[in-house]
């Protein structure tokens, strides 16, 4: 019997989050249904004060349509409800501030630190839910001093990177009923239950307030782009011209624009003040290859932070490959992440986080990135000052 009854559950529109009303539901909680509404689609300006987004390119509104359909089926109350300042404030303003920087932040991961398990848990707390819960892909297990964060049984859908910065407390009142599940049980539960206006709907991907539209000239309406020169890491001539380094990732491949010019090319690194954009022609180049990082506002979610140094993994993007890392607290949140074997493309303003085994061990943002004990921006610059001699 289980001893939490009234659950409050994100139903976002989406095949996951349906499926895991559903389990709750059977398994005997009195569930309510809320649809997070995060972005504005009906008024957004540009920096001119002009109209940005219609609502035919940000499909929210068709979202809450199917899960108002879902709701209905399953004989669920469906309340909404908006987080749209919240989300400005907290996720997107710091979203621009980043790319502003050249930096390249995951806005899903705060998202769920500050809307999903922040604004959404005191919302149903004020409500009088105890407990919340969502179609992610991840597990917990109860332990006598915390909460357990595990990996989803799908590998390929696991989500506890999103979830890497969400606290231990919100964690402890957290429910994820599909974790145990692969998608395709999830789309078979779905189907059988004629969940039509989701069963076969397409994941989500991407951010939500861009929708279909291109990457680049979403974010031109906010960040005015700028021309300059791309330049051969090795031989420091010019190859090309991007439209904005901040629009580019360390490693990115694609959209450079000089294929054809003794390619494949890669974005080693930015020179955001002079906007300049280093590439090199080879995907095991050392210049893409690093072998340590600092890690701030490191999110731990075991009780107690290691003293010395530890053995462990770590993901530098979703669905990376683990790496074996030994870290070291420098401080309360800051970590000194080693990996001796070299790591391509670990990228500043992206996430670092920890494994052991199957537990998310939490995580933090990538602030600066050293090859062999040197920071790689000064070894650029470094690198380029003796070639201009």
């Amino acid at each position: 019997m289980n001893m939490t009854k009234r659950v409050l559950l994100g139903l976002s529109g989406g095949v996951d989050s349906a499926v895991a009303a559903y389990i709750l539901k059977e398994q005997g909680y009195d569930v309510t249904c809320a649809f997070m509404r995060n972005w504005d689609s009906f008024a957004n300006n540009d920096i001119m004060g002009n109209p940005t987004i219609q609502n035919d390119v940000c499909p929210q509104e068709q979202d809450y349509m199917d899960a108002k359909a879902v709701a209905e089926k399953l004989g669920l109350p469906l309340l909404r409800v908006d987080f749209v300042k919240e989300y400005w404030d907290d996720v997107f303003t710091y979203f621009l501030d980043e790319y502003r920087k050249g930096r390249t932040p995951n806005p899903d991961i705060l998202c769920n630190k500050y809307i999903k398990f922040n604004a959404f848990v005191r919302y149903g707390k004020k409500l009088g839910f105890d407990t919340v819960a969502t179609g992610h892909y991840a597990q917990i297990k109860k332990d006598e001093t915390y909460t357990k964060l595990l990996r989803g049984a799908d590998n390929n859908k696991d989500q506890t990177y999103f979830l890497c910065q969400v606290p231990q407390e919100a964690i402890a009142h957290s429910l994820f009923p599909i974790g145990n599940l692969q998608k395709s049980q999830v789309r078979d539960i779905a189907s059988k239950l004629e969940l039509d206006s989701v069963s076969s709907k397409k994941d989500s991907t991407g951010i939500c307030f861009i929708g279909e539209r291109n990457f680049k000239e979403f974010l031109q309406n906010y960040i005015p782009n700028k021309d300059g020169d791309i330049v051969d890491i090795h031989s420091l001539d010019i190859i090309g011209r991007h439209n904005g380094v901040m629009y580019y990732t360390i490693g990115q491949r694609k959209g450079l624009g000089i294929g054809g010019n003794k390619g494949p090319w890669f974005v080693v690194g930015k020179d955001v003040q002079k906007n300049i954009l280093y590439v090199t022609n080879g995907s095991e180049d050392e210049w893409l290859f690093s072998t340590s990082c600092i890690v701030s506002g490191v999110n731990w979610l075991r009780p107690d932070k290691p003293t010395d140094s530890y053995t462990c993994t770590a993901k530098f993007r979703y669905r990376q490959q683990d790496h074996d890392v030994v870290l070291h607290f420098i401080d309360d949140s800051t970590v000194l992440l080693t990996y001796e074997q070299g790591v391509s493309s670990v990228t500043c303003g992206q996430e670092a986080v920890f494994y052991d085994h199957e537990e998310c061990l939490g995580g933090g943002v990538i602030e600066e990135v050293f090859s062999n004990g040197i920071s790689m921006d000064a070894k650029i610059k470094d690198h380029v000052n003796r070639g201009n001699e």
